[in-house]
């Protein structure tokens, strides 16, 4: 299994450091990455959290899936590997011509 947790319907004032208290509850949380949109810099809404092992990270789901954080009720499964997108993984930047 994986350790690394995908954290969705969180509120979008919700910190990193309240996620990371959250699932300290769980076992030992390696990291929390809390996704921010690019152009506001606002939360997403959805974080990733890895544990220190399996174990930690199954428990984590068994107990924060459905649990409340901020008035949310967390959605808690293991984060899916990033696929390549179809055209090369490059993202057309706004505002000018980036190349590589």
């Amino acid at each position: 299994m994986n350790n690394r947790l995908y954290v969705g319907n969180l509120a979008f004032h919700t910190t990193e450091d309240s996620v990371q208290r959250e699932f300290a509850r769980c076992g030992n949380v390696t990291e929390v990455k809390l996704v921010l949109d690019r152009e506001s810099g606002r939360s997403r809404g959805f974080a990733f959290v890895s544990m220190a092992s399996d174990e930690e990270a199954n428990s984590a789901i068994q107990q924060m899936n459905g649990a409340d954080l901020d008035g949310r009720a967390l959605k808690v499964n293991i984060a899916e590997e990033r696929r390549p997108r179809a055209d090369g993984g490059f993202k057309e930047q706004r505002g000018g011509d980036r190349r590589w």
